[in-house]
């Protein structure tokens, strides 16, 4: 069994040091001391080894009446690097910029219209002003290919075009990555929504489109083509789920008719993963809350033999936004934090 080098036990504290500090805050010496177990001399080399990367700074004192080098508070360089979220659809493209701790300092909203490139690179100007941002993740309907992050499919989104990927890196000159954008919902609600903490469940998308996103073990599962989750080509009572939820829209979406198409299509998932919750998202499943949630639960529980849990997405504002920025601060802090 081979033991850690000193190199790389020192990445291992430094990383753990920096992932306290995004998740508390500001620290003392004395506290990394506590929260990592490491020694006085270590942590003291760690603290100047950071300080001297530019990725930790004195931030201020921990207490009126202490002074001197115990006292002092260390916290991430925030603006070290910045990340762009992008949620393109078929109207509307919304853009939020982050810092590296994950502060929002930066948005914008345009429609849709013109050269793509042109579009998405201004709206980043626009909402990053004088901040250049280091990574971009960008959502927006149809299957993306986990291989080459290409759109293999039909998006309607007005200028679509094979190559877009390549003309956005080309363009901007960072690493921008396009992921389905129900795909990255499910990634802020496993992470600040209500599946937080869970490991298994299914996201269905009820709004601007109808889709849905599985995520079991902890990890989102895309597929071979990316076409996981495509509920809404799915056949419910001889046509395609995305046109009977529709359909049942028009009657209310508080009545028994639409909680049972949900149930109908949330049962395919049921009966072939067995995730133990779905979430209902986008705007009719936040529309609907705890109500529709209740209603497609006992509708499942006539349907599927295996217990499922319903429930609505709790995830405040663009779930789509969120979820690219939260991607994009995972990829910029490896790459910073190593």
């Amino acid at each position: 069994m081979k033991t850690a080098t000193p190199a790389m036990a020192r990445a291992i504290n430094d990383r753990l040091a920096l992932d306290l500090l995004l998740e508390r805050g500001p620290l003392t010496a004395p506290q990394f001391r506590t929260l990592t177990g490491l020694s006085r001399p270590t942590v003291s080399d760690l603290i100047e080894r950071l300080m001297e990367g530019g990725l930790i700074q004195v931030t201020g004192e921990s207490g009126e009446d202490r002074r001197g080098p115990n006292a002092r508070l260390y916290g991430l360089v925030a603006g070290r690097a910045h990340v762009a979220g992008v949620d393109l659809r078929r109207e509307t493209i919304a853009v939020t910029i982050a810092d590296i701790t994950g502060r929002v300092v930066g948005s914008a909203t345009r429609a849709v219209g013109g050269d793509l490139v042109d579009l998405v690179a201004a709206t980043i100007a626009e909402a990053a002003g004088e901040r250049a941002p280091d990574t971009v993740v960008i959502g927006a309907p149809g299957l993306v290919a986990p291989r080459d992050g290409e759109l293999v499919s039909s998006n309607d989104v007005p200028g679509w075009r094979p190559g877009l990927v390549a003309s956005w890196r080309e363009r901007l000159g960072v690493p921008v990555i396009l992921e389905n954008e129900v795909n990255l919902a499910a990634i802020a609600e496993l992470r600040t929504g209500t599946a937080h903490g869970v490991e298994d469940f299914v996201l269905m998308w009820l709004g601007d489109g109808v889709g849905a996103s599985v995520v079991l073990g902890g990890r989102l599962r895309r597929g071979v083509s990316g076409g996981a989750g495509e509920i809404g080509f799915l056949e419910v009572d001889g046509l395609a789920f995305c046109h009977v939820v529709s359909n049942a829209v028009a009657g209310g979406i508080h009545s028994a008719e639409f909680a049972d198409c949900v149930a109908k299509g949330a049962f395919a998932f049921v009966t072939l993963l067995d995730p133990g919750l779905v979430v209902l998202g986008g705007e009719i499943g936040h529309e609907g809350g705890d109500r529709l949630a209740g209603e497609v639960a006992a509708r499942l529980r006539e349907l599927a033999p295996a217990p499922t849990e319903v429930r609505a997405s709790t995830v405040e504002g663009n779930a789509v936004l969120q979820g690219a920025v939260l991607t994009a601060l995972d990829l910029i802090r490896d790459d910073v934090f190593g």
